[in-house]
C-alpha cells in the first residue's frame, strides 16, 4: 500500500503538469467573442425581399410545358454522300464496286408547318441525300433550298405535302445574359435530347483572327455531336439560336457551347427563300474596339465603343457623314463595346434599311441616321472585283458574275485573266455579286471559273 501511495502522487503531478502544458502551447485566437457580439450576429434582421420579373430560382423552374411545346420542332438530320476524288481513289481501292455511304448526322429547327428546316451548314455540307426523321420517327427526304457558309445556317425543305409542328422565332436581341435556354437536339444519335443553361455571354467571336467577325450567343447548356443545327430556346419555347459549336479540347462538351442568335439565322433564312442568297447591309467602316490599352495608344479617352480607322467610299457611312476618328457608341440603341456587337446587330439587316449611329466626335456625343448599302467592291485572290452594272450584263449576255477591275496575281494574268474578266463560278457555284464571296476561304478554293475580256471560258484549278 506504502509502494502505491507515491506512485498515484507522481501520477496526478504528471497530469497537472501536462494540463498546463497543454494550456500553455494553446494557440491564441485572433478574434475573441463577446456576448455583445453573440447578441449582435444573431439577432433577427428584417430583410424585404427583392422581386425579380425574369427567371425565378432554379428550385421554382418547370421547363416541361417549354418542352412539350418545342420537342416536336426539332428533327434529326442524316447526310448521305460521296466520297470525293482523293477519298474515292482509296475507297474504291479498298471496297471495290461496293463502297460504303459517307454518313452524317445532326439536328435541324422546323420554322414553318409545311417543312421549312433551319439547320447548320456543316451538318449538310457535301450531302448528295438529305434524311429528317421527326421526333415520332417517320422519316422523309429534303431538298437544299440555299446556305450560308458565312453564318453556316441552311434551308431545306421536307419534299411533300406535309404538315409538322414548328417553333417560332423569338427576338434574339432581347436575350439577356444570365436568362434561362435549353438546348434541343440529337447528340450522339439520342434522338430529342433536352439540356437546360443560361446565356453565359452575347456577341461572342470565336475567331478574331478570320475575316467572319461572329457573333454567337454563348450558354451553359450541355452540346455535343449531333447538336448541330438544334434549337435553342427560351423558356416560352421561342428560337433564340441555332446551336453550331462547342469549344473543346477532347471534342466534347466542357461547358462552353455556341450558338446563331436567331434574328441572323432568321435573316438569313428570308434571304435564301426571296433572293436565293444572303443580303448583306453594311455600315462601311473599319477600325477597332476600344479598351483601355487601344485607348491610350490612340490617345482617346473613351475605353467603350468601335473606333473609325477608315471608311468604305460609296458606303452609307460615309455618305451620312461619319468620319475616321470617330467612336461608334451604339447602333438603334444596342451597345456596341466589340466589333462582334456591331457586326452582329448589323448581320440581321438588309441594304436599304436605316439604322441610328450614335458617336462620340472629339468629346461630344452626336447622333445620324445611316442608311445600309451592299458592298460593290471586294478583294479576293489578289484581284479586285466590283458587280457587273446591269447594262454590263446585257452586253456579255450575262446572268450572274462579278468583273474584275484591277489583278496583282501574275499567275492569273499568264492565262489572261485580268481588268475585263468576270468570275462566274467557284468551285461549281454560281457567283451572283460580290457578297457570294463571304461563302469561301481562300484556302478552300478549288476552282475558278473566268470568263475573260474575250469571252473566252478559262477554268482555274488550285
Amino acid at each position: 500500500m506504502k509502494k502505491i501511495i507515491p506512485l498515484v502522487v507522481v501520477a496526478l503531478f504528471s497530469s497537472l503538469c501536462s494540463y498546463f502544458v497543454f494550456q500553455t502551447l494553446q494557440p491564441t485566437p485572433l478574434f475573441s467573442e463577446s456576448k455583445k457580439e453573440r447578441e449582435l450576429f444573431s439577432y433577427p434582421v428584417r430583410v424585404q425581399p427583392t422581386n425579380f420579373s425574369s427567371s425565378p430560382l432554379p428550385m421554382d423552374i418547370d421547363f416541361t410545358q417549354t418542352v412539350d411545346k418545342v420537342i416536336n420542332g426539332v428533327v434529326h438530320i442524316k447526310n448521305i454522300g460521296v466520297y470525293n476524288r482523293q477519298q474515292s481513289w482509296w475507297m474504291r481501292n479498298l471496297y471495290g464496286e461496293d463502297m460504303p455511304e459517307k454518313i452524317g448526322t445532326g439536328s435541324g429547327v422546323v420554322v414553318s408547318p409545311d417543312g421549312l428546316i433551319i439547320t447548320n451548314n456543316h451538318v449538310i455540307d457535301e450531302a448528295s441525300t438529305i434524311e429528317v426523321t421527326t421526333n415520332d420517327n417517320k422519316t422523309y427526304e429534303a431538298e437544299l433550298i440555299g446556305t450560308d457558309a458565312y453564318t453556316d445556317i441552311a434551308v431545306l425543305k421536307i419534299k411533300g405535302n406535309q404538315q409538322l409542328d414548328f417553333i417560332t422565332f423569338g427576338d434574339s436581341d432581347a436575350s439577356r445574359v444570365g436568362e434561362w435556354v435549353l438546348a434541343v437536339g440529337n447528340p450522339f444519335n439520342l434522338n430529342s435530347t433536352v439540356t437546360a443553361g443560361i446565356i453565359s455571354a452575347k456577341s461572342r467571336d470565336l475567331n478574331q483572327r478570320d475575316q467572319k467577325n461572329q457573333s454567337f450567343i454563348q450558354t451553359d447548356a450541355a452540346v455535343n455531336v449531333g447538336n448541330s443545327g438544334g434549337a435553342l430556346v427560351n423558356t416560352q419555347g421561342e428560337l433564340v439560336g441555332i446551336n453550331t459549336a462547342i469549344t473543346s479540347v477532347g471534342g466534347g462538351f466542357v461547358g462552353y457551347s455556341f450558338a446563331v442568335p436567331s434574328n441572323i439565322a432568321r435573316k438569313v433564312f428570308e434571304d435564301i427563300l426571296e433572293f436565293g442568297n444572303v443580303q448583306k447591309g453594311l455600315l462601311g467602316v473599319s477600325g477597332r474596339a476600344l479598351d483601355s490599352k487601344t485607348a491610350a495608344t490612340l490617345d482617346v479617352e473613351e475605353t467603350e465603343g468601335f473606333y473609325i480607322n477608315e471608311l468604305e467610299e460609296g458606303l452609307g457611312a460615309q455618305a451620312a457623314g461619319l468620319l475616321p476618328n470617330d467612336i461608334i457608341k451604339s447602333v438603334d440603341g444596342t451597345k456596341i463595346n466589340r466589333f462582334s456587337d456591331l457586326t452582329g446587330y448589323l448581320s440581321s439587316k438588309r441594304p436599304g434599311d436605316r439604322v441610328e449611329v450614335v458617336f462620340i466626335r472629339a468629346g461630344i456625343r452626336k447622333k445620324v441616321l445611316v442608311e445600309l448599302k451592299k458592298r460593290n467592291r471586294s478583294f479576293f485572290y489578289g484581284l479586285e472585283l466590283k458587280n457587273l452594272e446591269p447594262e454590263e450584263k446585257r452586253e456579255r449576255d450575262l446572268d450572274s458574275g462579278i468583273k474584275v477591275t484591277d489583278s496583282a496575281n501574275r499567275y492569273l494574268s499568264m492565262y489572261g485573266i485580268g481588268e475585263g474578266a468576270v468570275i462566274l463560278e467557284i468551285n461549281g457555284e454560281t457567283i451572283q455579286d460580290i457578297s457570294n464571296l463571304d461563302r469561301f476561304d481562300e484556302q478552300s478554293i478549288e476552282t475558278i471559273l473566268f470568263l475573260t475580256a474575250e469571252n473566252e471560258r478559262v477554268i482555274f484549278r488550285d
